[in-house]
Parts: C-alpha cells; structure tokens; sequence
C-alpha cells in the first residue's frame, strides 16, 4: 500500500507540477520562503504542489483565482506541514478567497441570556471540518511585507492544527516525545504573562492573543514563523515548545542567511 501510494504521489507531481518559472517568480519574493535552504524549498514545492492537487480554491465576490494566488497560499500553509506531512491538512477540502475583508455575522450571548447581533470584519476564519476562509488583500500584504506577528495563512492554518484534537484549545496533537505538562505549563504561563503585559500596556505582542487558549496558539504561530527574534527573546520557553512541535527552527534559519 504505501508503494502504491508513493507511486500515486510521483505521477501526480509529474502530471501536474508547479511550473518552474511560476514557482522561482512567485517564492522568491515572499518573505517566509527566502530563508529556506535548497531542500526545505524543493520539499517545499513538492508540498505545495500535492496541496493544490487536493484543495479546490473558490472566489468569492467574483474574485479570479490565479495559479499565483494558489501558490502564494499554498506555500505558506505547506511551510507549517514542513516536518509534520500533508496528512496533517486531511479531512477537509475547500479554501475561500475573498478580494479583501469580510463581514460575518454572529449572534453573541451574554450572562443574562440576552442575545445580539455583531458584525465584523475579518481577513481570515478556519472552520472545524470546514472551509479555510482568507482575504486575498491581507493575504498578498503579508506574504510580501516583513510584517512581525501577521499573517493570515499562518493564522488560520494553525487553527486547522489545533482543531485536530477535536476542538480549537490550543493544544495540537503533540508528538510523543513531546510531554503534554511541558506544552500546558509553558503556554498557560506565557498567557498569564502576556496578559499583564497588555493589562500594563506593555504587550510586545499582539493583544488579540489573550483572546482565548485557541487565538493564544494561532497568534504565537504567526510570531514564530514572521518574527522568531521577538518570540524567543520574550516567550522562550513557548519558541521551544512551538520548535518541537513544528520540527522547524526558523530563528536559527533567520540567523543563516
């Protein structure tokens, strides 16, 4: 079965490859891809390209979706599978795009019952199951801006990990050699921090972290793989276990450039 399989993988890279000159064009202008080393971008492309194969990409609000944009997307989710595999990403099949912000509508309840109505407007939501949902115009800036603690790929993506134990905690399945006291005891510590520091107005990292365990994760994600530096110098225990999870390095990438 699985020679079979790795037979399956060969044929559909060979049949349906990234074409060079789209590839080279498009990663060698977004900011997570040039730190790469040659292997970490081929296994990168190989990725990305099998990715593509088994997602169907969708345009909302009339939007075109370009081979270009289904690279730019597909490589930054991918970098997240780069030690983890693809399979990491099964059980759900569709990616929206819509061209810029958009608004969702939800009903919020409060303590007494009440129930209201909020709209807001969002560049990216990743659904249990679901969809991955982005906004083309937050998607292009980050993936070609040095942007420290943003990106909407990285974000929602990690969502979609998280979400693997059955509901968005903070808490990915953890590899064995991973204790799961070390994961809890780091992060809830790191939250507690990090939630004084925004109560003193003195976060260093982006509030909406404190949101919630699940928004916690998602955000210190987008810190480790945009801005290491900041991650490892004020949460270094969280860089470390983040490291260990992802089986990536990229302060130590950054660093050999």
């Amino acid at each position: 079965m699985n020679r079979f399989k790795r037979w399956q993988t060969q044929r559909l890279l060979i049949k349906h490859p990234i074409p060079d000159k789209l590839w080279l064009e498009t990663t060698a202008s977004m900011i997570l891809i040039k730190p790469l080393d040659p292997v970490e971008k081929s296994k990168l492309r190989v990725l990305s390209t099998l990715f593509i194969h088994q997602k169907v990409f969708s345009g909302a609000q009339g939007l075109l979706i370009t081979p270009t944009m289904k690279v730019v997307i597909a490589a930054q989710a991918c970098l997240e599978l780069l030690n983890l595999g693809l399979q990491t990403f099964s059980g759900w099949h569709e990616i929206i795009v819509y061209p810029g912000a958009f608004m969702v509508n939800r009903e919020i309840q409060d303590e007494s019952g009440l129930i209201s109505h909020e709209n807001n407007a969002l560049s990216g939501e990743a659904w249990d199951k679901g969809p991955v949902i982005l906004s083309w115009a937050d998607v292009q800036r980050d993936s070609f801006q040095y942007s420290p603690g943003r990106n909407v790929v990285i974000h929602e993506f990690s969502h979609k990990l998280d979400m693997l134990n059955g509901r968005a905690n903070g808490m990915p399945p953890l590899h064995p050699n991973m204790p799961i006291q070390d994961w809890t005891e780091s992060l809830s510590e790191a939250y507690k921090r990090l939630a004084d520091r925004v109560y003193h107005q003195d976060a260093m990292i982006n509030s909406y972290a404190t949101s919630n365990p699940a928004e916690f994760f998602a955000v210190f994600c987008e810190y480790f793989f945009t801005a290491p530096d900041i991650l490892i110098e004020i949460y270094p225990e969280v860089y470390d276990q983040l490291k260990s999870y992802f089986r990536q390095d990229p302060f130590l990438r950054l660093h050999q450039m």
